[in-house]
């Protein structure tokens, strides 16, 4: 099995230090809703945890919670709230998102605010070693005394330099970060052998995980939006504090999710919320949205690819659902698409093709079941795979079909078509989705094609899929 490790920028051998592998994943800031960029993310190392359980490895998993942040100071002023209560909230709301993502629950969700003992620690320790520094009731850590910095983002100091802005302060050299902050009028704070402050937020992530996990972890994760200067600097405080490297022997980021030109952001403000989202699709659709590419690959937000997820969710579920035939001409051996998923997901958790050999195999199943093969052991399998990769292959709960979108689209047939539905407006919507699969047939059968797959793509975005078979037209609700 093999990892990309951003430190080394290359595959290496997956070899975790023991029995256990420690993951830390860095969590939300919780001023505001969760997107579908934060989604992206921990479904990508929800699905990685979920494969190396399913290779057998024990695992243990933390990730954190930024409670205490500049962004949560402001908005709770704005609201009028302390930024307990704001965060307390969006913790509240996260936890309900991932719930119904069905991103399972990591074992340890520590907050930076009830960290404070454990952070002071840390920074006592590294002004002790002379890695940090005192001024005016702040500390910042002295960059130029670590000689690997920029390892991780394969950046130079002075490169550096020209291209990065850096934090204002009386700093001893413009790159120095601050590991505690002083307290400023109006901002929550708490005691400190410097003064009251709060801590910065590098230093929160660095004393969270050497606390749980120790002084060097097997997989630490995130987006590439935090190589630099998050993660790269958690690797120079974490190593100038334990003496012990590396920090983390796996360094894992996912690509970014777009809307348009841009990554989706809160500071942004181009997000679609993960409610707004599964207002609209299922949980397995977003999900098979987003591992249907390969984690390290940057995502665009697409309605059409996802209206495309919850029609191969559809087929999945069809797959595993339908009964496992009589077993007339054998069995259905399952196997050489088992193989393929692990391979797949051995190469760096390559889901793309992990999800192509569930496909060929559901494909496999509904053909050699119409030819009474058995099928049972397959759909099972199919099943089992399904679970890995974090889908539920449970029905979404749907709204019902409203009339008037399927109306609006016989009407549209019936002024420049040959072939014009005659429909009657009291009709059931059932009996309007079935006069435009007539139509369609009528269409097909005059070699009008482009205006029968126009048919079939309007349906799909009102919630209607059409599956071809020997027995004729069938149709699915897919919204």
């Amino acid at each position: 099995m093999k990892v990309f490790n951003t430190l080394t920028g290359q595959k290496e051998e997956f070899n975790p230090k023991g029995k256990t592998v420690n993951i830390y994943v860095c969590g939300v800031t919780v001023y505001d809703d969760c997107h579908i960029g934060h989604a992206m993310s921990y479904v990508l190392f929800d699905v990685i945890r979920r494969y190396l359980e399913f290779k057998g490895y024990k695992i243990k998993h933390v990730q954190n919670f930024t409670d205490i942040d500049d962004k949560i100071i402001d908005r709770a002023n704005q609201l009028r709230i302390s930024s307990s209560e704001l965060a307390e909230k969006y913790i509240d709301e996260y936890f309900r998102d991932m719930d119904a993502l069905n991103i399972k629950r990591v074992h340890v969700y520590p907050k930076a605010t009830e960290e404070i003992p454990k952070i002071i620690e840390v920074i006592q320790g590294l002004i002790a070693k002379g890695f940090a520094y005192e001024s005016d009731g702040s500390v910042y850590f002295r960059v130029k005394n670590f000689p690997g910095y920029g390892k991780l983002s394969h950046q130079a100091l002075d490169d550096i330099m020209t291209r990065c802005s850096v934090e204002e302060g009386k700093k001893e050299y413009p790159l120095d970060f601050a590991l505690w902050k002083a307290a400023k009028p109006g901002e929550p704070f708490w005691p400190s052998p410097w003064g009251q402050g709060r801590p910065g937020w590098h230093i929160e992530c660095s004393a969270m995980a050497l606390k749980y996990l120790g002084e060097s972890l097997d997989i630490h994760g995130g987006g590439q939006d935090l190589i630099f200067p998050h993660h790269e600097n958690e690797i120079t405080q974490s190593e100038s504090f334990t003496g012990v490297a590396p920090f983390a022997k796996y360094w894992m980021h996912n690509g970014l999710l777009q809307l348009g030109e841009d990554k989706m952001s809160k500071s942004l403000g181009n997000l679609i919320t993960v409610k707004q989202a599964l207002e609209h699709y299922s949980a397995d659709a977003i999900r098979l949205f987003i591992i249907g590419s390969h984690y390290r690959s940057p995502l665009t937000y697409s309605e059409v690819t996802l209206r495309a997820a919850e029609v191969g969710m559809e087929r999945l579920r069809q797959a595993t659902r339908d009964g496992g035939g009589s077993g007339g001409k054998g069995v259905l051996d399952s196997e050489p698409f088992r193989r393929r998923f692990v391979d797949s997901m051995d190469d760096d958790f390559n889901t793309a093709q992990a999800v192509a050999a569930l496909f060929d195999l559901a494909r496999e199943i509904n053909r050699t079941r119409e030819e009474n093969y058995d099928v049972t052991g397959a759909q099972n399998t199919l099943a089992e795979l399904a679970k890995v990769l974090g889908f539920t292959l449970e029905e979404p709960k749907r709204p019902p079909l409203e009339t008037g979108p399927f109306l609006a689209l016989i009407s549209e047939l019936s002024q420049d078509s040959s072939q014009a539905p005659r429909h009657d407006p009291a009709m059931k919507v059932e009996e309007l989705i079935q006069l435009l699969i007539e139509t369609r047939e009528e269409l097909r059968k005059d070699k009008q094609w482009q205006r029968a797959d126009m048919v079939r793509q309007r349906l799909i975005e009102l919630g209607v899929a059409l599956e071809d078979t020997p027995k004729g037209t069938v149709w699915k609700r897919i919204l």
